[in-house]
């Protein structure tokens, strides 16, 4: 991150990628948080306006006539906003570690052939940051169906540890990303790409700790698929929420 006056600048690394060639939405609205302006209350708001280049640099500044809103560009292409806004949340309670555990074999994250672009990759995004098998350096949250939601036991690394030893705010919203677009695949719905995602971070827990991953469908409205997703320790504690807005819909094509 880098600062001149009242223009910064962020870089994401090819290591963050969601796509191939985009970076992962989740990770990319954990690392424009820290440039909300928010009023007392309010939690970080970032919407994804284009696909996140990566190894290039992002230019944020405030919005033209909206200076409590943030824009991060390169060149005129507008890729996020970034704002403060009151998130409520109604976090239900975590399916039980037992259950987790019993289900994790059925991740759609572990099945081959989601993607009918990749014949025989495993997951939606086989080197996703997020939910990739296939990336060796990701974070691997794979969450299953339990009951109504989906769950999934993240074994955090020690070596992800900034330097009070806890893990990074922009693993946290990471952490809290593709889950929602697995529960809607629960439903048999396939959404797009995120578009606009908002968290609240309660505690950094330390880094390399096993902590719960927990998403939940919301609301349908036309092309619009709201989830919430959460995140808790070993004792049940509710460490961080979020909500995940995804745009459009893919259809269904699985193969064996």
């Amino acid at each position: 991150m880098s600062e001149t006056s009242n223009v910064q600048s962020l870089t994401i690394p090819e290591r963050f990628r969601g796509p191939p060639a985009s970076g992962n939405g989740g990770y990319v609205s954990g690392a424009l948080a820290p440039f909300a302006t928010l009023s007392s209350g309010q939690s970080p708001e970032i919407t994804l306006r284009a696909p996140i280049p990566l190894d290039q640099p992002l230019t944020i500044a405030p919005a033209a006539g909206e200076p409590s809103t943030q824009h991060a560009q390169v060149g005129t292409t507008l890729i996020a906003e970034i704002k403060g806004t009151q998130l409520v949340c109604e976090v239900p309670a975590p399916p039980t570690w037992a259950e987790t555990e019993a289900a994790a074999s059925e991740s759609a994250a572990l099945k081959p052939n989601l993607n009918p672009l990749l014949p025989g990759r495993l997951g939606f995004h086989p080197i996703c940051f997020c939910c990739g098998p296939e990336h060796a350096e990701g974070l691997k949250v794979f969450v299953a169906p339990v009951g109504r939601q989906v769950s999934g036991l993240w074994q955090t690394q020690e070596a992800w540890a900034t330097s009070d030893g806890s893990l990074p705010e922009a693993f946290l919203w990471t952490a809290l990303d593709c889950p929602g677009q697995y529960a809607f695949f629960a439903e048999g719905i396939r959404t797009g790409l995120l578009g606009r995602m908002t968290a609240e971070i309660l505690t950094r827990p330390k880094a390399g700790t096993t902590l719960q991953v927990t998403a939940w469908t919301i609301s349908v409205n036309g092309k619009k698929h709201l989830a919430g997703g959460a995140l808790f320790d070993s004792d049940r504690n509710l460490l961080a929420y979020a909500h995940t807005l995804w745009i459009g819909r893919q259809p269904m094509q699985i193969k064996p």
